[in-house]
């Protein structure tokens, strides 16, 4: 059977954005992918996702690169016809927040300059109102605007969302809306919808739809699953299909184009006229630029635990990168676990960036400071409406905790009326603070700073340092060593030492000598740290320690300063979170032992109260 009796399919290759961020969590750098761009014009690639979403913050946070001039590069490879698309979150365009319409029409405007084709817009909530404006920037710029329902499956036991009456209903008021668009993608970013669902979806849109409307369907093979919905996706009449190329391809990511060929071979598809040979040659041009980088474990495996913990692909690895970071990537499996709850109990939005790191966070916080004790900021004001409309109604019990410790108030209100109330989300705001750091104005900086915050300007300050994982060995238990302390290398002791009684852990090959005998421990080779002898100097110094592992943020004190139990003294960042840490007894600052931007462990002690 000739190619031309069969229906066409567009490829879209996710190699350069989803892929490197499912795999890599974003960190590759340009000149370590771009020879590869070359390879894929070669072969015949004709529309690529090239930014957007996590690759663009990424650029700024991780590799000190303009994601912008990446932008710039790569249309540059590709001429002019190539459909160079990116992903954008709504409101939130290329950010965990949401920013202003200001901003949001700046987003579109910025990406139609630095050579974007198509955006690719969604809602995690599928709050249609959330799609409205950003849609018409998108079409006001010039750009293809591909609308986007965002699809999973829910943890088993949890009913009222993401089934195919969930999908009609948010497709109908699309529809009715004033919403254009060019194209509408069903996007599963966690992997978990099953074959059935997603042919039953797809045949659902078609009949809703035109007959000339194109529809996509996107997912990820973390499930096992990608495979067989991608063959139900076409067989129920998608128009098109999104695969990544190996080594960034499978696992986490999409599915490989070349897998997806052999799949189709013999059937009435033709995915976009491309040829497994000459594709190869991208595969190993690829293989042999990213032949140093680090490929977690995680990223490359397949997990049946994925649809009772959804998180997607793109998320997963850059949290676990993040973790390695901190040094607590052996607390994974109880945060993944966690997530079960935080998802039923949060109101069904879609395992997908910002509600997927809203997830994520919160499970993190269970985990680490107790179930519901601190409610993580993203997440509280997701259930308590800051982001718009969940698809049910969350959990009453935690919206009174959300209110609470944050101390705000449920809301119906537009997230983008909030937002333009907000100074710090305006142009004129990061301009100013552009204009004190006698940084240029231009509308890029503007869109960084806005986008990225205290990170972004500090890449404009030329402050930032690259952060790929580079040569690292693959063998799990060398690299376990490296990020955490392992329960069985780490002994616990209560001493006495000089009338007083300490908690002491030894870890296996440190500088100490342990002595037990009938029940007493004694200690010697231990050396007082700084930190302890200035409070024992004090007499009544209180130490206090990091709750977690992460970065120093912010000092929010002085030397000599008067602090009360409930005042932040310090705040650090640690998996995207700013956690606040409490003076938690009255008294003067007696010494700051940590500096900004400066690591810390779980326990370190980072100030002195007397």
């Amino acid at each position: 059977m000739g190619t031309m009796s069969k229906k066409y399919i567009d490829i879209m290759d996710t190699t350069f954005r989803d892929g490197f961020q499912s795999v890599f969590g974003g960190r590759v750098l340009m000149e370590d992918f771009l020879p590869a761009v070359e390879e894929a014009k070669k072969a015949g690639v004709t529309h690529f996702e090239f930014g957007g979403g996590a690759r663009f913050q990424s650029l700024f946070f991780y590799l000190n690169e303009n994601a912008f001039d990446m932008m710039d590069k790569f249309r540059e490879i590709t001429g002019p016809n190539a459909n160079l698309q990116t992903l954008s979150r709504g409101i939130n365009t290329v950010a965990l927040d949401t920013g202003s319409r200001d901003i949001v029409d700046l987003h579109a405007k910025m990406f139609k300059k630095h050579g974007t084709t198509t955006i690719r817009n969604f809602d995690a909530l599928n709050d249609v109102s959330n799609l409205e404006f950003s849609a018409k920037c998108i079409n006001n710029h010039g750009l293809n605007h591909e609308v986007v329902i965002t699809v999973m499956d829910l943890p088993p036991g949890c009913i009222g969302a993401h089934d195919v009456e969930f999908y009609e209903k948010i497709l109908r008021q699309i529809l009715n809306s004033d919403i254009k668009f060019t194209s509408l993608c069903f996007k599963d970013a966690s992997g978990t919808a099953h074959p059935k669902k997603v042919y039953d979806t797809i045949k659902m849109a078609r009949n809703l739809l035109p007959k000339d409307a194109h529809i996509r369907f996107h997912t990820h093979e973390s499930a096992g699953i990608s495979v067989a919905c991608y063959l139900a996706a076409l067989e129920a009449g998608a128009d098109g299909i999104d695969t990544a190329i190996a080594p960034v391809s499978g696992g986490t990511s999409q599915p490989d184009i070349l897998t997806m060929l052999h799949a189709t071979k013999n059937s009435n598809f033709n995915l976009s006229d491309l040829e497994s040979s000459k594709l190869m040659k991208v595969k190993e041009c690829l293989a042999d630029l990213l032949k140093e980088y680090y490929v977690p474990r995680e990223a490359k495996r397949v997990s049946p635990l994925i649809p009772f913990s959804p998180m997607p692909g793109g998320a997963l690895t850059a949290n676990t990168q993040m973790m390695r970071d901190n040094n607590i990537l052996h607390k994974y499996p109880e945060v993944i676990a966690a997530m079960r709850e935080v998802v039923e109990k949060g109101g069904y939005g879609t395992s997908v960036t910002p509600v997927s790191q809203f997830y994520w966070q919160q499970a993190f916080s269970n985990v680490m400071f107790g179930k519901w004790k601190k409610i993580a900021d993203g997440y509280g004001r997701m259930v308590l409406g800051y982001f718009g409309k969940t698809p049910i109604a969350p959990d009453p019990e935690i919206v009174k905790l959300a209110s609470e410790q944050l101390k705000l108030e449920p809301t119906k209100e537009n997230p983008l009326d909030i937002a333009d109330k907000d100074e710090r989300k305006s142009i004129n705001f990061w301009k100013n603070i552009l204009k004190d750091k006698k940084l240029d104005t231009t509308d890029e900086n503007i869109f960084i700073a806005a986008a990225c915050a205290e990170k972004g300007i500090e890449f404009l300050e030329g402050k930032t340092k690259a952060n790929v994982r580079k040569n690292i060995s693959d063998d799990e238990e060398s690299n376990q060593k490296k990020e955490s302390k392992s329960d069985e290398n780490v002994s616990a002791y209560t001493i006495l030492l000089d009338g007083e009684s300490y908690n002491v852990q030894v870890a296996a090959g440190s500088n100490a000598d342990i002595v037990s005998t009938l029940g007493k421990v004694q200690v010697t080779g231990i050396k007082k740290t700084s930190t302890e002898d200035d409070a024992a100097q004090t007499g009544s110094g209180q130490n206090v320690t990091a709750p977690v592992n992460g970065v120093v943020f912010k000092v929010m004190c002085s030397n000599g300063d008067k602090v009360q139990p409930d005042q932040t003294v310090i705040v650090l960042e640690s998996m995207k979170m700013e956690i606040e840490v409490k003076a938690g007894v009255s008294g003067i600052v007696n010494s700051i032992t940590v500096n900004q931007g400066q690591n810390v462990e779980e326990g370190d002690t980072i100030l002195v109260v007397s």
